[in-house]
């Protein structure tokens, strides 16, 4: 619970502030690799989303940026 809310409080002020008491908080090896392997999934959905539904996005884009 504690390190929640030390997490939390990192969080809650300025942009600046907020890296430099991340980067001060304990990150074990196995979290720093769940973050990354979270971070990968993200990436590889993204990417999946955008190859099936790439045309479809353009389209509408296209259209937006005509009526404009």
């Amino acid at each position: 619970m504690t390190r929640f809310y030390s997490w939390y409080n990192a969080l809650s002020s300025s942009p600046v502030a907020t890296v430099m008491r991340l980067r001060r908080l304990p990150v074990s090896g196995q979290g720093l690799a769940e973050y990354a392997l979270i971070l990968a999934l993200i990436a590889i959905v993204a990417i999946i989303a955008l190859i099936f539904l790439g045309g479809q996005v353009s389209k509408i884009l296209s259209n937006v940026g005509h009526s404009v």
